[in-house]
């Protein structure tokens, strides 16, 4: 429930942060940006240690342990902070924008901040304790929200959109040492039993990141600036409804799953409970932003963002179907199969980045998405093959217990579709009650499916049983508090 909340928290300021400032900036800002973060993203996943990972699976972590990961996060922030601050002229050439140099430059210090972070709140997220995660991720996205919106509306620069990040960061660092006081010492003590763990799960983060941002590099170079900030806004606000579905549930059971490692069984029975409720919460908020996304574009952000409605319909769709073999990244860490993701991130990226080449040399930004779909569905088949590897359950299985919410969120994108037939008009009150009766449809048609199927397969186990066995559980709760 805190992760949950603190991601309600995060989408809502993360979605005000992106609408606002796509009124007050340019796509041109967006895409500008967007280089320069595609570019430090992917040195700092390169140099990704992935110790807070390595500190919650441990099953006796000590002081020297949280000294060792400070020391070691020091030293890589470190070498990122050169690395970028080396990359800046060699990218403004290569992009032909001197405006970049000094955003690298902003980049190679935000690494610092992030590397001086506290590493004992891991202690916290080992014991399932959670609240902290509020603290920290809402106070950062809130204040970056706050100074970025400030230095727009001043000097509506693509600035605001740095400086809201390094505002975010710095906040986060003084709560992390606020929340858990910890003096870090410089330690390599530990570095060994650390890195052994670590080092897979921080190379596939390096492959991920590097997939993941390869396409906004060779789009920007291809079709420059105001492409990519149409595609990386598009991109941005198409994964905003499943992430932040599928976050909670994802941070969550990774130190659940390590806690049942020695336990087979009941392993197999967590991850289909667990990967069955992610997939009835994220499939249909995910193909329901596809489908009404038109509609919600130009009501919010205005007709100059029109280009960014198909990427959101081709990727939004495609997130939430991968969201079938979401939590194989917390099951395989919390069996310390880490070799294994490592596997997982080079074979997309090899499928991947030649897919993306010839996507774009052949159909612009629609063979881009043409081809991040197809990449997609060979990742999530991909995902499903390495759960069967892991805890030995097979496609069908994966599958079949999600069959009432696949149904149902085909039943709801007719019905969705359908319901917003009858508005032609582009004026704002047209838009608005479009959107309304869109999203409203897609409410009422979804969890009516989904339970008459319940009911039709004669009520098996499943997101359906939990949601009436919480909500039983709930009501319980309010009517001893009423009597007492």
């Amino acid at each position: 429930m805190w992760i949950a909340a603190s991601r309600v928290v995060i989408s809502l300021v993360g979605l005000a942060n992106t609408l606002v400032l796509a009124r007050l900036l340019t796509p041109e800002d967006f895409g500008l940006v967007a280089i320069a973060m595609s570019v430090s993203m992917i040195v700092m996943a390169i140099t990704e240690l992935s110790l807070s990972q390595a500190l919650v699976q441990n099953r006796d972590p000590n002081d020297a342990h949280y000294h060792t990961a400070f020391t070691l996060n020091l030293i890589r922030s470190a070498v990122v902070g050169v690395l970028v601050f080396a990359l800046s002229v060699p990218a403004a050439a290569f992009y032909d924008d001197d405006r970049l140099v000094a955003l690298f430059m902003a980049i190679a210090a935000s690494a610092l901040i992030v590397g001086a972070f506290n590493p004992k709140l891991t202690a916290m997220s080992r014991d399932l304790i959670f609240w902290q995660e509020f603290a920290t991720r809402s106070s950062d996205k809130v204040v970056g929200f706050i100074v970025a919106l400030i230095v727009a509306l001043v000097w509506r620069s693509y600035w605001a959109l740095m400086i809201g990040v390094l505002a975010g960061q710095l906040t986060t660092l003084i709560m992390s040492y606020v929340i858990v006081p910890f003096r870090p010492r410089l330690r390599l003590t530990k570095w060994r039993e650390l890195i052994s763990f670590s080092i897979w799960v921080g190379l596939g983060q390096a492959v991920n990141t590097i997939n993941s941002r390869f396409d906004h590099l060779v789009l920007g170079y291809l079709l420059g600036n105001t492409q990519l900030g149409y595609y990386s806004v598009g991109d941005r606000l198409a994964v905003l409804p499943t992430r932040e579905a599928t976050q909670p549930v994802a941070q969550a059971v990774f130190p659940g799953f390590a806690k049942m490692a020695d336990d087979p069984q009941r392993l197999r029975r967590a991850y289909q409970r667990a990967q069955s409720i992610l997939t009835a919460v994220a499939l249909p908020i995910g193909v329901g932003f596809a489908v009404a996304a038109e509609p919600v574009v130009l009501l919010v952000l205005g007709e100059q963002w029109l280009p960014s409605v198909m990427v959101i319909q081709f990727l939004a769709s495609i997130f939430a179907v991968q969201t079938l073999a979401t939590t194989v990244q917390p099951l395989a860490m919390g069996l310390g199969e880490t070799r294994l993701l490592f596997d997982r991130s080079l074979i997309s990226l090899v499928i991947r980045v030649p897919l993306t080449l010839i996507g774009l040399l052949t159909g612009g930004l629609v063979g881009l998405l043409w081809s991040r779909c197809v990449s997609g569905l060979i990742g999530l088949l991909i995902n499903m093959v390495f759960v069967r590897r892991l805890i030995d359950l097979t496609l069908v299985q994966q599958l079949a217990v999600n069959a009432r919410s696949l149904i149902g969120v085909a039943i709801m994108a007719i019905a969705v579709h359908v319901a917003g037939l009858p508005f032609d008009g582009t004026d704002a009150g047209t838009l608005a009650l479009k959107t309304l009766v869109m999203v409203a449809t897609g409410a009422i048609v979804y969890p009516v499916s989904v339970l008459g199927l319940w009911v039709l397969w004669k009520k098996p186990e499943g997101p359906e049983h939990d949601a009436f066995k919480f909500a039983r559980a709930g009501l319980s709760a309010l009517r001893r508090r009423a009597a007492s």
